[in-house]
């Protein structure tokens, strides 16, 4: 049984459909030679780096100083108590001062209220101090 679509009548109509098998074939023929064509693609970066000089000595690695911050909010300065703000204003002061200055790692614990490390930061800040961090971050989680 069959399905006779289009007008009722019987006689030898002329199919038009156009038949795409052909052209499928000849398209799959012609993506199969476009990519075997294709030079093969490296994943590189050709760079002009520069060859190191074995006559410099190695980099000295940085100075840091570090500050732990206590529960109650008491300072520490390389294991160092500090009494009060003046005196750690005064040593950020002095870390501020030098040419090249040294990395600052404040340790904060995890109890301590926001607003001893904040005070510390701003005034870090604000006395010039540009390399600080915060470390031990991997006890908040």
């Amino acid at each position: 049984m069959g399905m006779n679509v289009g007008s009722g009548s019987e006689e030898g109509e002329v199919m038009v459909d156009i038949n795409t098998t052909p052209l499928i074939d000849v398209m799959l023929v012609l993506l199969i030679m476009f990519i075997i064509t294709i030079p093969i693609q490296t994943h590189a970066v050709k760079m002009n780096m520069p060859v190191p000089n074995q006559n410099q000595p190695p980099p000295k690695p940085p100075e840091i100083i570090r500050i732990d911050v206590d529960f109650d909010g008491t300072i520490g300065w390389n294991g160092e108590i500090i009494p009060d703000r003046a005196t750690l204003e005064a040593r950020l002061a002095s870390v501020a001062a030098q040419p090249d200055q040294p990395e600052v790692h404040l340790r904060p614990n995890k109890l301590v209220t926001y607003k001893v490390v904040a005070m510390i930061m701003a005034s870090a800040q604000r006395l010039g101090v540009t390399k600080i961090g915060i470390v031990g971050n991997e006890q908040f989680l």
